[in-house]
């Protein structure tokens, strides 16, 4: 279990009348693995005994992640208290290593009678008991008051989930053996249909007896204490329907081999029938599909297993002349670190000595390796290249951009979509609905034919309806379409904020854009070069170029970097002076060199009448011009402009191909702004607005029925992407966790929109199929079990048949959703 106490939050202080002091809430989250859970009914379960819990605010269980996250008051309830309250309510919550594992205070331990519990699949206590010692717990929690303990490392969590998967995915391996070798010989003797003479009559009767016995005693066991569990709550769930399926169909069977009396006709010869092979071969088929989703969930969450593979499980911790190995997770604040060519970087740190390049790509999507010197910012789990560094911790486990990277694709996997409702109201009834129909399906039945033969017949139909039905499926359409589409994002580039994120950005037609930075590299690049009779481009440029070296403006900047693209050589300059705002005026090949704006030139006497007019028409298209005048006559202008990158201009061709409309919203000038919209191709242009003026036009967008994505920095154009259907921030590892938007662009900046809205539609496509066909197999497998269609086409369904087809079902749903991870590798 993993706690993740927030920042402290005194927002309700209350004191009773008379009290003399308020008692304040301490914020906390804790993350539980748990197992045991099969459908939508169990998710609902988990999150009622812990709603009921003291202290907790609130909390969501997701099927497929198979975890609850819980926010809760850390003054009144623990970890250990809502772990009890999870296995109380019939389930398993698996040890995960505790915050000691990162130095910090321990997590109080999981009772041992409460494993003790989860593993046998009893309680000591009923429900007065559970709430009895849910107070108790709290009581002692809030007398002891304890601090906020720190968040466990993704690496800790991470390991410990993949250690209960595989404890669970051994039990099922082992169950479904046992399963089978006993199913087999069963299904044999069944289909015999006299081939095998000694295995008819009473012998053959009694050996379907032992084997079935041993399956539905064995393996078949989880599925009745579960079921158990479950009415203990007065609830129900999947595994009542197994439970009531194969019980069924055994209890019958037995007691038609041990008192064959009690049916009609048995003293004529006719033995009933026995139905051993249906009760062995629905808890075979389950155990399988069981099996099969675990390992399907296992590549469900294969992006976050990248991530977190990334940090280092050692780093070289420095204490003066000495060099120690130590756990990554032993690593505080203010350690030294050494970083040798060809390692990844241990933890967020700064670089107090050595240069290298490091390689950021896995985490800010730069392509190409960043150089670090001294005072350099390093991300953890970033790739070390060229040089040794000696870095200084600033960042530790939860903290890292890393941690916080797998932290927000976590809880995006385990979150819920809008569209997930009708499954989850469909879900809520399922299992009543199911029971009741198979009790109709057993009544009618046995009215056509009251003989022994009929009620056979009944039994065989009430199975079959019990087994074939599949809320399993209904509840994984959604959360696995979810898990996949936000771990395939991750690994893009692309955050998603959760299932109602994904949802919005899928129905998203309109994008607002920023200009500068998004649109824009955000820096000035040399556009224009114009000069006067007498003097060359090259040699103006290498004049200007020259005189602009020493100054630290952008524009200057600009034009320096420009004539070196160009091949233009810089002569020597000296005697340089700046006036800010106005220009700069140097000696440059024993040349003055006076550049800036026209104000600039005439106060030193020169005319700039012939350049003007050029001039206010590359202002117009959004330029910035430099007048550049030699030996005090004008000699030409420059122009700078923040020009459109590349990945704006394929992300613009690319959202226009989904049809979706793009209009630029900036606070700069209307001439820049209209000159990058017309470079783009964009129509819709705001200009000269204010953050609060871009929050108003996108209220305006939304109003006229649009669905609206506003793209921004994130921190500028907070009110507008709070006030978009999706806001969409350009972030890096670093800042991701605090974006103030729903998705966040990791790799290739603006490029990433494009990708991110089909990303949304392919998952929402995916949900849609996922519970279509859940709801097709079941509207239409459970007719056909029940034997409705049986007058018009004779059809009947064997529970055998039924079992298979409801444990392909929800693999089906499972593997539909895989099919997301190839998005964007054709």
């Amino acid at each position: 279990m993993t706690t993740t106490p927030q920042p402290a939050e005194p927002t309700r202080a209350t004191a009773a009348p008379g009290a003399n002091a308020a008692t304040v809430e301490q914020r906390a989250r804790a993350d539980l693995p748990v197992q045991g859970m099969t459908c939508a009914a169990c998710v609902r379960r988990v999150e009622k005994a812990l709603r009921a819990t003291p202290g907790v605010a609130e909390a969501t269980v997701n099927l497929v992640t198979q975890r609850a996250t819980i926010a809760y008051d850390a003054r009144t309830t623990t970890p250990a208290a809502l772990a009890h309250a999870i296995v109380e309510a019939g389930y398993e919550v698996p040890e995960v290593p505790d915050a000691s594992a990162l130095g910090g205070a321990p997590a109080a331990p999981a009772d041992a009678g409460v494993t003790a519990a989860s593993a046998d699949g009893a309680a000591s206590a009923d429900a007065g008991d559970t709430a009895a010692s849910a107070d108790a717990g709290a009581t002692a929690a809030s007398a002891a008051a304890p601090p906020p303990r720190p968040h466990p490392a993704a690496s800790e969590r991470a390991a410990a989930m993949d250690a209960a998967e595989q404890r669970e995915r051994r039990a099922l391996r082992r169950d479904v053996a046992i399963a089978a070798l006993f199913t087999a010989p069963l299904l044999a003797v069944a289909m015999s249909h006299g081939a095998l003479p000694a295995l008819e009559g009473t012998f053959g009767r009694w050996l379907s007896l032992a084997l079935a016995t041993v399956v539905i005693l064995g393996p078949g066991r989880r599925f009745f204490r579960l079921a158990f569990g479950a009415l203990r709550h007065r609830a129900a769930d999947m595994n009542t329907l197994v439970s009531l399926g194969a019980g069924a169909a055994w209890l019958y069977s037995t007691a038609a081999v041990v008192a064959p009396g009690l049916f009609p006709h048995a003293e004529h010869g006719h033995l009933p029938p026995v139905y051993f092979e249906a009760a062995a071969a629905i808890v075979t088929f389950v155990l399988i599909g069981r099996l099969l989703e675990t390992r399907a969930r296992k590549r469900l969450a294969d992006a976050v297993r990248g991530l977190v593979a990334l940090q280092p499980k050692t780093a070289r911790r420095l204490r003066g002349d000495a060099e120690d190995e130590v756990p990554a997770a032993a690593l505080a604040p203010g350690d030294l670190v050494l970083v040798r060519p060809g390692e990844r970087i241990a933890t967020d740190g700064e670089v107090v000595r050595g240069a290298s390049a490091v390689d950021e790509s896995m985490l800010t999507g730069e392509s190409m390796p960043v150089d670090k010197t001294a005072g350099s910012a390093v991300l953890g789990g970033t790739l070390n290249q060229s040089g040794a560094l000696t870095l200084r911790v600033t960042k530790t486990g939860a903290d890292t951009a890393l941690a916080r990277i797998v932290d927000a694709v976590e809880q995006a996997q385990g979150s819920r979509a809008p569209i997930a409702r009708l499954a989850d109201v469909v879900s809520g009834i399922f299992v009543p609905v199911v029971a009741a129909v198979a009790s109709l399906a057993f009544v009618a039945w046995l009215a056509v034919d009251p003989t022994a033969a009929g009620l056979a017949t009944a039994i065989e139909r009430f199975v079959a309806v019990l087994v074939i039905a599949c809320p399993c499926a209904l509840g994984l359409a959604t959360p696995a379409a979810v898990a996949v589409g936000t771990g395939r994002g991750a690994e893009l580039g692309v955050l998603v904020k959760g299932g109602a994120a994904l949802e919005a950005a899928s129905r998203v037609d309109t994008v607002l854009l920023d200009k500068t930075g998004t649109l824009t590299s955000g820096r000035p690049e040399l556009t224009d070069v114009v000069a006067l009779a007498g003097h060359g481009e090259a040699e103006l440029l290498g004049l200007a170029a020259a005189a602009e070296l020493q100054s630290e403006h952008p524009v200057a900047r600009a034009i320096v970097e420009g004539a070196r693209g160009r091949g233009v050589g810089l002569p020597a300059a000296s005697d340089f002076r700046a006036e800010i705002g106005h220009g700069i005026e140097a000696r440059a090949a024993g040349r003055v060199v006076r550049a800036g704006t026209a104000a600039w030139l005439r106060r030193a006497g020169i005319d700039t009448g012939a350049l003007e007019a050029e001039a206010e028409r590359l202002a117009a298209q959004g330029r910035t011009p430099s007048f550049v005048a030699v030996d005090g006559r004008l000699a030409g202008l420059v122009a700078v402009a923040d020009r459109p990158t590349e990945e704006a201009r394929r992300a613009i061709a690319a959202l226009r191909q989904l049809g979706v409309e793009v209009a630029m919203v900036t606070g700069d000038r209307a001439g820049a702004a209209r000159a990058v919209a017309e470079e783009l191709g964009i129509r819709a242009v705001f200009a000269e607005v204010r953050p609060e003026d871009k929050a108003r036009i996108v209220r305006e967008q939304r109003a006229a029925g649009r669905r609206v994505a506003m793209v921004g920095d994130g921190i500028n154009d907070a009110p507008a992407l709070a006030g978009a259907d999706v806001g969409v921030a350009l972030g890096s590892g670093a800042d991701v966790a605090v974006a103030s938007a729903d998705v966040a662009l990791l790799r290739g900046g603006i490029a990433g929109l494009p990708v991110a809205l089909d990303l949304a539609r392919a998952t929402l496509r995916t949900i849609r199929q996922n519970l279509f066909w859940a709801f097709i197999y079941n509207v239409l497998g459970i007719p056909i079990a029940a034997g409705l269609l049986y007058p018009l086409t004779g059809w009947l369904l064997s529970p055998v048949l039924a079992s298979a087809a409801m444990s392909l079902s929800s693999v089906s749903v499972l593997a539909n959703s895989l099919r997301l991870r190839a998005f964007g590798r054709g």
